[in-house]
């Protein structure tokens, strides 16, 4: 499966990042908590596949419930560009909307049950497998 690296970040521009995905690939629609307040769509990658460009100073972490999840947002406009999931510790969580070419990508909207995360976890646990 061959990758292209694309471009993305915050709204402000403080946050930079390069993530390589495939010509075609799934985002998670996920209903927990804080995914559905945000509006939060994510595509999961391997750390391997992720790089940060600029902005490591400006940003802000935030975790709740067990802590697993490393919510990063930019300390200037707010946005979570990216994070560490819960369920992919080994990897990032690429927010779609956020990569410079979002509305050009060819992607496949999947519905996670994040209000059940416990039962549906391992659904996920494959995606930052490099």
């Amino acid at each position: 499966m061959p990758l292209r690296s694309h471009a993305g970040g915050c709204h402000c521009g403080a946050v930079r990042f390069e993530v390589d995905l495939p010509d075609a690939f799934e985002v998670e629609d996920c209903n927990c908590s804080i995914c559905a307040m945000s509006g939060n769509i994510h595509v999961i990658v391997p750390a391997s596949r992720f790089r940060l460009l600029s902005g490591q100073d400006m940003l802000t972490e935030y975790t709740f419930n067990t802590g697993g999840a490393k919510h990063l947002f930019c300390s200037k406009c707010g946005i979570k560009s990216f994070y560490v999931p819960r369920s992919n510790q080994d990897g990032f969580a690429v927010t779609w909307r956020c990569l410079d070419d979002w509305q050009s990508l060819d992607v496949t909207i999947n519905k996670f049950d994040g209000q059940n995360w416990e039962a549906n976890a391992d659904a996920l646990a494959h995606k930052s497998l490099g």
